[in-house]
């Protein structure tokens, strides 16, 4: 009931006309249209269908409006009609194994699918006091996440990385791979060329077979970017209320922040850091808060961040870092060394691993990374044949470790990896690393 009340608030009443005053750029100002922020309008052309737009804010006494499409054949006078005031996506379980647009149409030269239920753009995120706690980890199936940097069902994890370093690969990989029921992939401002080969390559039939997959590429207007990343998630809570572990892709949160000071400069925003305006970092919470566990089910959420000229403390990735529970950093130097995934372990952080772990597995990762970290301090001299071996213990262990551990972190993409079985080998290789200090190593426990 409350459902169907929601969209009863959603209907206009009343018929709601103005006409348009002047275009500036993407944008529209119509004139005797006192129509809400986040209503959608249709502004009728001379010729072509109506263009839907969305209310983006005020400017003197003049309604801003941002098209969902090019502003061709908008002229002044044109009329201008509300069509509603709040915005719904229609869902269902047909929505698996298909590609939907930003306004969840099908796009993949398939019959649209017959959905039953709808649901809202913008919901709430679950309430603080009704989220579970994240106690029991999500098996990604790529082994230096699932062993290294263990994430729980309803965490929120970022992939930082700059372009080229293989972050689709390893997103194809967590959604063929996962032992969550549904995948919901966003691929945001991505090039048109890429979408077919993600889907084909990177994610493949058995990949797509469980997965929705939602597409808003590089030259269609940021409104449509912007609103693909919220169509993802509303697809995903949808999933999660229905008992479900969802394993949320979105690539990128950096091309939706752009998309976003698009529209925010359009409807006047002051810029700020490196112009960015406000809105961009009051919307970034509004979206990741709305992944998570909840009392039905989880949203366990990946978000990959560009980084600008490989700067870690550029805004967005600064914004993001604070957000989510933990961050996976992907590295050019280990790309360019054909180690895939290229993901810097010393360099990455999963906040609720110690709750997700027992203790054997966390010191055996602590062990791990301490041999990673005596070899990086390190690799200068020992490239160069500099290091004399027998004046580190820790070090000579970690030289003799070192392409054994090089074989656990690296994977190819068409193997599987299972939780018990990295979690084994990760134990061993931990045990390896403590009988050359002379320690102890931890004890063998297949239980997870």
């Amino acid at each position: 009931m409350p459902d169907v009340l929601d969209q009863l608030e959603g209907l206009n009443p009343v018929a709601l006309t103005g006409s348009v005053v002047r275009t500036s750029g993407m944008t529209v100002s119509a004139a005797g249209f006192p129509a809400p922020v986040g209503a959608v309008a249709e502004i009728r052309r001379e010729s072509g269908p109506p263009l839907p737009a969305e209310v983006i804010g005020f400017r003197d006494d003049l309604t801003i409006l941002y098209p969902f499409s090019e502003l061709t054949g908008v002229r002044r006078g044109n009329h201008v009609r509300l069509a509603r005031t709040t915005r719904w996506l229609r869902v269902g379980p047909e929505l698996l194994g298909r590609v939907i647009d930003a306004q969840g149409r099908a796009v993949d030269n398939q019959p649209q699918p017959v959905l039953p239920d709808r649901t809202t753009f913008h919901r709430q995120p679950p309430h603080p006091c009704d989220r579970p706690r994240i106690q029991e980890p999500l098996s990604t199936g790529v082994r230096a996440v699932d062993g290294m940097l263990t994430c729980g069902k309803g965490q929120r994890m970022g992939i930082f990385s700059a372009s080229g370093v293989g972050k689709s690969v390893l997103m194809g990989m967590m959604a063929r791979y996962t032992a969550a029921d549904v995948s919901v992939i966003a691929l945001i401002g991505e090039r048109g060329r890429e979408v077919n080969e993600f889907i084909e390559r990177d994610l493949g039939p058995d990949g797509l077979a469980k997965s929705v997959v939602v597409v808003a590429t590089s030259n269609e207007p940021a409104l449509l970017r912007t609103q693909a990343a919220f169509t993802a998630t509303a697809v995903a809570e949808y999933f999660r209320d229905q008992g479900r572990d969802v394993l949320l892709l979105m690539d990128s949160l950096t091309r939706f922040a752009l998309a976003q000071r698009e529209i925010g400069l359009a409807a006047g925003e002051p810029p700020t850091t490196r112009g960015y305006p406000p809105s961009v970092f009051a919307l970034l919470p509004r979206l990741v808060e709305r992944a998570g566990r909840s009392p039905r089910g989880s949203i366990t959420a990946f978000y990959t961040v560009l980084v600008e000229a490989d700067d870690p403390n550029e805004p967005i990735s600064d914004a993001v870092r604070g957000l989510l529970d933990g961050h996976t950093w992907l590295s050019r130097r280990l790309a360019a060394r054909s180690h895939y995934p290229a993901i810097d372990v010393l360099e990455s952080l999963s906040r609720l691993m110690p709750e997700i772990t027992d203790a054997e597995q966390r010191q055996a990762i602590a062990a791990l990374r301490e041999m990673m970290a005596n070899y990086r301090d390190h690799e200068d001299l020992i490239s160069i044949g500099a290091y004399s071996r027998g004046s580190n213990k820790s070090v000579d262990a970690a030289i003799d470790l070192q392409d054994e551990l090089n074989r656990f972190l690296r994977q190819p993409v068409e193997n599987r990896s299972d939780l018990a079985e990295t979690r084994t080998t990760l134990l061993q290789l931990a045990g390896q690393y403590a009988a050359r200090l002379g320690g102890t190593p931890p004890t063998m426990n297949p239980k997870q």
